[in-house]
């Protein structure tokens, strides 16, 4: 007997009957499109999240922000600890002017201990932090202690710190190279391997002096030399202004360019003493008759654009072509380096 609940099967159609034909979206791709969507949405927070975090972190504003760095947190007697790390030049030297004017204009900073740990850089950035220490030297006791390196450049910052500014370097510290080298490279005989010849227009015959295309002129370079002369002479002179145990002769004798240990800085009279941190600080708490300090140092909050761009604005051909340009500007630098860019043979007086 046949079940009644069960309906009959439909007659199959004609042949030439019309058929619809439902096409389905397969169900994995909707679920690969949510799933990408949602990730992203997750991204976009958590990089929201992180950012807010960081400059909760840091403080509000674009620095210095300062973070206790050691000593005793009650009292309100503080001394700064600026550093200045790496190769001296933008944007760095910014940020490291910014912390000696906040140093400057505290009056709770009773003291300030400049930790340098540099191999120098430009000329003009150099001299631009050693202004700015002298004048906060008017104002505040100021010491200086070397870290792995401070020499050239670095040397030069570190005179800031004046005649009665007492310069403390590390057992293992090298400082000196006392003295300026412009970069140059000298690629003729690649370019004529190559087959690469330069004929840039010009309007006189100076305008495109060091090009690597082409020797040097006896004329470009009496105009190279003096430019050194007399970024070289500027740098005698500041050390024997703060320099009080050296007179101009003795300063003329050590800067061969020569990179001295703190041993030999120390019978040179470039350096007061070998020391660490803690001896510089003590020293400074001792002449500004304090029994406990406060010891801050300063750090800038990374921008935005830091976060979440520099690695992809680094890869920009706009970037590397920038870049590319600035190897051909001529930079007088106080630098401890043969080999201060890219490489090559470099022209100068270190």
């Amino acid at each position: 007997m046949a079940d009644k609940s069960v309906p009959p099967a439909a007659p199959p159609a004609p042949d030439d009957a019309p058929r619809t034909i439902v096409i389905q979206q397969p169900g994995s791709r909707t679920w690969l499109i949510r799933a990408l969507f949602v990730a992203l949405v997750i991204s976009v927070l958590f990089n929201i999240g992180l950012f807010v975090g960081v400059g909760e972190y840091y403080g509000v504003g674009d620095g210095p922000n300062e973070k206790y760095h050691s000593g005793d947190k009650t009292t309100s007697d503080k001394i700064a600890l600026i550093e200045i790390n790496g190769t001296i030049m933008p944007p760095f030297t910014g940020r490291i002017i910014k912390a000696i004017d906040k140093a400057r204009e505290d009056d709770r900073v009773k003291g300030v201990l400049v930790a340098v740990d540099s191999p120098g850089g430009l000329v003009a950035d150099s001299h631009m932090i050693y202004h700015e220490l002298q004048r906060l030297r008017r104002k505040k006791k100021v010491a200086v202690i070397m870290k792995r390196m401070a020499a050239s450049g670095g040397y030069y910052v570190a005179m800031g710190a004046g005649p009665e500014g007492r310069i403390f370097a590390e057992p293992t510290t090298w400082t000196g190279s006392i003295g300026v080298i412009i970069p140059h490279y000298d690629l003729t005989g690649l370019a004529e391997k190559m087959g690469v010849k330069s004929e840039p227009l010009k309007t006189g015959e100076l305008k495109d002096a060091l090009s690597p295309f082409r020797d040097l002129s006896d004329k470009e370079r009496q105009v190279w030399t003096t430019i050194m002369d007399d970024a070289f002479q500027r740098f005698v002179a500041v050390i024997v202004d703060n320099r009080a145990a050296l007179d101009r002769a003795q300063v003329e004798q050590l800067a061969t360019g020569q990179v001295y240990t703190a041993q030999q800085a120390l019978d040179g009279k470039l350096i007061d003493e070998i020391g660490y941190d803690e001896d510089a600080i003590e020293h400074l708490k001792k002449e500004l008759a304090l029994d406990e300090a406060r010891i801050v140092r300063y750090e800038f909050p990374p921008a935005l654009i830091e976060l979440l761009t520099g690695s992809a604005e680094a890869q920009r051909p706009a970037a590397q072509w920038q870049a590319l340009m600035e190897l051909t500007v001529p930079r007088a630098m106080y630098y401890c380096s043969w080999l201060p860019e890219l490489g090559g043979l470099a022209a100068g007086r270190e």
